[in-house]
């Protein structure tokens, strides 16, 4: 069985960070599969979903951590092109990546006690993240 399902979730931008956790297991428990992988995707170039402890000091670190791999204030080409200064959120995105897939034993998410998945807006305004979870199992 496959199955694919869609969420909107209102982000600020900025390393913005949302637990989807909950919303992915409600989706994986109503598509009443016993095993199989679930994946989350989030369209778009400066966005990514990842997993972490989602407690306000592990974000913090990695919001710290993202900010020393691809510093906001630094000069990038896309800005020169576009003028829209976000080229820090696409090579923020491009690091952690859109999607995540993660297995599913006995209708439950395959995840460690202290793993959350997260969706990270990196962009410079907020936005409307659509959100898509597919599904295939059995």
């Amino acid at each position: 069985m496959t199955s694919s399902h869609t969420f909107t979730v209102k982000t600020q931008g900025f390393n913005d960070t949302h637990d989807l956790t909950p919303r992915v297991e409600e989706i994986v428990r109503n598509a009443k599969i016993s095993n199989g992988i679930v994946t989350v995707f989030v369209p778009g170039s400066t966005a990514g979903i990842t997993t972490i402890e989602f407690e306000s000091g592990a974000v913090e670190d990695l919001k710290k951590a993202i900010e020393r791999l691809a510093p906001q204030n630094m000069q990038y080409d896309h800005d020169r092109r576009w003028g829209d200064g976000n080229g820090f959120a696409h090579v923020r995105a491009a690091l952690l990546g859109p999607s995540l897939t993660v297995p599913v034993t006995n209708g439950e998410l395959k995840l460690g006690t202290w793993q959350q998945i997260v969706l990270i807006d990196f962009d410079n305004r907020p936005r409307n993240r659509e959100v898509t979870i597919q599904i295939i199992g059995e």
